[in-house]
């Protein structure tokens, strides 16, 4: 047994260093950096979806959500009242609202370009995790201050509305890879 693991350790070893040769291989090659037309041609084949659209998505179907849910109450009458409708359709909007301003203000700063410079992806990881930890922190804040900014509040609508706009976020996802698969050239160089 101990025999068989010696011979499996030395066999492991062997891989290993083949492995890393071929990782020392590998780094001997010289960078070619791209043309401006190989450039302009890997941009045509790899666009970039804008983070604005996925909030616009989110923002117009929020919207959309908080006028059916007011209309559906004052048809159905199942609000109340008119005011019970208004009211309901507000706490939708409002629960939108605490998940599209924050997701905003994240694509705003995050759309702006970062310097090219050593260690500039790790500046950009570190930017991200701290506006993507600042987006949260105003969401939770937005959600604690609803009943002082908004006196007739449900908070059934508010959390129907929340939901929505962060589920919104992966449908447009979805649409939006869709959309630039669709404007890809379909020749490959």
């Amino acid at each position: 047994m101990a025999l068989q693991k010696l011979t499996n350790h030395a066999k492991n070893e062997g891989a290993g260093r083949d492995n890393q040769d071929a990782w020392d291989e590998a780094e001997e090659l010289d960078f070619q950096p791209l043309s401006a037309e190989e450039a302009r041609l890997w941009r045509q084949r790899h666009p970039v979806s804008s983070p604005w659209r996925i909030v616009a998505w989110q923002a117009v179907v929020g919207v959309f959500v908080a006028g059916v849910t007011g209309l559906v109450g004052l048809v159905s009458g199942w609000a109340g009242s008119a005011g019970g409708a208004l009211s309901m359709a507000g706490s939708v909007l409002y629960g939108v609202a605490a998940v599209v301003l924050p997701s905003a203000l994240l694509a705003r700063v995050m759309s702006r370009p970062v310097a090219r410079q050593a260690g500039a992806a790790g500046v950009a990881l570190l930017r991200f995790f701290i506006w993507e930890l600042t987006k949260l922190v105003l969401t939770v804040a937005l959600l604690l201050a609803a009943p002082w900014w908004f006196p007739g509040l449900s908070w059934l609508a508010l959390v129907g509305g929340l939901v929505v706009a962060m589920k919104v976020h992966g449908l447009a996802a979805w649409f939006e890879l869709r959309r630039m698969s669709r404007n890809m050239p379909s020749s490959r160089v």
